[in-house]
């Protein structure tokens, strides 16, 4: 496990005004209703997220913000939702008007280099916020631009690709998939490979809801506060985490050998029991870990290709601190296991319809550690014909999630950077609980 250093580069950005990119082609004016899985209370936020693209000798004398910009326009033909405001309807029921408003786009430029970032690219990143400006007034859930695009060019050829979109619209996979289709369209193609497919009423509620499981996930309190301790968000401190194979290797020792597990079921205990510890919380306070699961491939059929909405689940683990704490970490490793498993076809139509009873709840945030696995989405494959993306995930850390980033070596050996934010002196904590775990390894120290 390597504590990758914080950075403290300083640069300028130059931006030009904000504009609309509308459809380059007529569209259909039309209410697109939202499924109960998009317009979940947990899913009313924008998501904010950075591409580093290196230079390219074939692609010289083009000007990647003019390039993507027009790609835009007409990847929008397709995905003309996107360029349209959302509407709220009764029950809380959220609808895309097509209006072909459109969304915005500016074009900026930075007197740094790629280099200039160091040889690791991870989150928090700095200047972000002039990397993706957020535009005065737009980032509204309702009745606002539903994507905010920054292409920001460097001294050295190479461009930072900067996205704010509403997440209400889709999922990690299905704006993989938008950014895909832009990247094609960019490069010469004139469709998407992957035809978009909006199909939303598949993840809606049935016409007799019937909840059959507890969803446990989900929460129930609508008079007061969840009960459990809340974190401070006062003096934070923002890290990343680089984890290579020999690290993901030195923890399988804890694995007993009858029992199975991936990357992402080992990395989810460990920091899950890792950061339950340094927080020093009550031993017979609950905890809950919640998994982010693309349900795609749940279905029977499996929902179409191309569907671009969100098809997530958020299976809970749940333990007291005392039991997560003293036991051994196959403890904390059988119980994401076991909630990755809830998973179901039925387990979806029943979140379905408890999303439309229940007003449309979150799922508990207090107590609760979220973790995401992006080592899949093919956001790193998006070529708008500078080749694939030198990094890509979000901007920064968020209290209570932590998103697995994949990343590779100079060796082209595959790794994963996970950002953790918390409390600083819960962070040394994090930290000495991290390295015993891989005190086999060895650890680049940096201070906090």
């Amino acid at each position: 496990m390597a504590l990758l250093p914080s950075k403290s580069l300083v640069f300028t950005v130059r931006r030009q005004e904000a504009e609309l990119v509308v459809p380059c082609e007529p569209t259909p004016h039309e209410c697109k209703p939202l499924s109960d899985v998009d317009d979940q209370e947990g899913h009313r936020f924008h998501v904010r997220g950075f591409h580093f693209h290196q230079s390219n000798l074939s692609m010289k004398g083009q000007d990647p913000a003019k390039v993507i910009k027009e790609a835009l326009a007409k990847a929008l033909v397709f995905y003309y939702p996107f360029a349209g405001r959302l509407r709220e309807g009764p029950n809380r029921k959220l609808i895309v008007d097509c209006t072909g408003e459109g969304v915005l786009f500016i074009e900026a430029d930075a007197d740094v280099s790629l280099v200039d970032f160091g040889d690791e690219l991870y989150p928090p990143f700095p200047c972000a916020e002039e990397l993706l400006y957020d535009v005065p007034g737009s980032n509204g859930l309702l009745n606002s631009p539903l994507l905010l695009i920054q292409v920001t060019r460097l001294k050295c050829g190479g461009f930072i690709f900067a996205h704010r979109f509403n997440h209400t619209m889709a999922d990690g996979t299905g704006l993989s998939q938008f950014m895909t289709a832009i990247g094609e369209i960019a490069r010469g193609a004139l469709v998407p490979s992957t035809p978009p497919v909006w199909e939303r009423h598949l993840l809606s509620a049935r016409d007799s809801p019937l909840i059959t499981y507890q969803h446990e996930e989900y929460s129930h309190n609508t008079s007061g506060p969840e009960n459990g301790t809340i974190i401070p968000t006062d003096n934070l401190v923002c890290c990343s985490f680089l984890f290579r194979q020999s690290h993901i290797s030195s923890l399988r020792r804890f694995v007993p050998h009858n029992l199975r597990c991936s990357t992402f079921d080992i990395l989810s205990a460990c920091l899950w029991r890792c950061r339950t510890k340094a927080l020093e919380l009550d031993p017979n306070e609950d905890v809950r870990l919640i998994c982010i699961v693309n349900a795609r491939f749940k279905f029977k059929p499996p929902l179409p290709l191309g569907y671009y909405g969100n098809a997530l689940g958020f299976p809970m683990a749940s333990s007291s601190v005392g039991k997560l704490t003293q036991n051994p970490l196959a403890y904390a490793l059988k119980l994401v296991k076991q909630a990755k498993t809830k998973v179901t076809e039925e387990y979806m139509k029943s979140t379905m319809d408890l999303l439309v009873t229940r007003g449309r709840p979150n799922v508990k945030l207090v107590g609760s550690y979220i973790v995401s696995d992006l080592t899949r989405a093919k956001f790193k494959e998006v070529d708008f014909g500078w080749g694939e993306a030198v990094f890509m995930g979000p901007e920064t850390c968020w209290e209570l999630i932590s998103f697995y980033i994949p990343s590779k070596n100079k060796k082209g050996e595959d790794e994963i950077i996970v950002p953790v934010c918390l409390p600083a002196s819960t962070m040394k904590s994090f930290v000495k609980e991290l390295e015993d775990m891989m005190k086999d390894e060895p650890t680049v120290h940096a201070d906090i």
